[in-house]
């Protein structure tokens, strides 16, 4: 991740070049034999939430859209995104990200009401002590991005080896760490990553002490620490957008420098 601190407040953002990179990478690497592509895999999970969604409530999509979900074109362009106001121990957060859906009907933009978003992911069905166990990890991805972002449900698809769809499972946000903990093999703790997080943060604001100038965050794969280095020294690269740096400024910046002081 890439961030940068401006007015006293550090603004975080993922590092899209490095995702792009890494994603490339990834779907270069050879499958194992008979496994499938991670090319499939993205599409397995994509056509999963075509036959998922509608762009409407029940009652307000024709027959003919309902019973053609089958055949519609793959596309991970629609989506909501949540913006949530929060705070993990001492540092107080505002957040936002992709979420895939909600429950029952759009909010309103009046409605002060908790939205009821709703993530839909895949896994495949595990048959062994092993699978179970990969599975249990990826329930702490999902429960990290849906807990930070708001979303009380996560919908479930288990797949076959060759991608068929056999069995849905609804889980609520809230007590995936209890499950996990109760009946699974209890491989995280959902009180130490928030408390693991309390901590980063308030390092983190130490760390990133001086306005101007931005960062890397980064953790490499598999290294049991995460390095925080600053990249550029003046500027705020293009975590902040020059319109949101005269809102804040008040001004138009014309004579501003680099971190947008006038």
């Amino acid at each position: 991740m890439n961030a940068t601190k401006f007015q006293g407040t550090i603004f975080i953002e993922e590092d899209h070049i490095h995702k792009i990179e890494s994603r490339k990478h990834q779907h270069q690497q050879p499958s194992y034999p008979g496994a499938p592509s991670q090319d499939l895999m993205s599409y397995w999970g994509y056509k999963f939430e075509t036959l998922s969604l509608l762009p409407a409530p029940w009652d307000e999509t024709s027959r003919d859209y309902i019973e053609s979900r089958e055949k519609h074109i793959v596309s991970n362009h629609a989506q909501y995104c949540s913006v949530v106001k929060t705070g993990i121990g001492k540092s107080k957060l505002i957040l936002g990200g992709e979420v895939d859906a909600v429950w029952d009907t759009k909010p309103s933009g009046n409605s002060t009401d908790p939205i009821n978003w709703v993530e839909l992911k895949t896994a495949a069905t595990p048959h062994s002590d092993r699978d179970i166990l990969k599975y249990e990890r990826k329930l702490l991805k999902f429960w990290v991005q849906s807990f930070l972002l708001g979303v009380p449900k996560i919908i479930v698809g288990f797949r076959s080896k060759d991608g068929v769809l056999e069995s849905l499972e609804e889980l609520q946000t809230e007590s995936l760490p209890r499950m996990v903990k109760q009946r699974g093999k209890g491989t995280w703790d959902g009180n130490v990553c928030i408390n693991f997080t309390a901590g980063f943060l308030d390092w983190l604001k130490n760390t990133i002490s001086d306005e101007g100038g931005v960062w890397r965050i980064r953790k490499r794969e598999k290294a049991p620490v995460i390095e925080v280095f600053k990249v550029e020294e003046s500027g705020s690269g293009d975590i902040l957008s020059r319109e949101f740096l005269e809102w804040r400024c008040g001004s138009n910046l014309e004579g501003a420098d680099e971190n947008g002081k006038v």
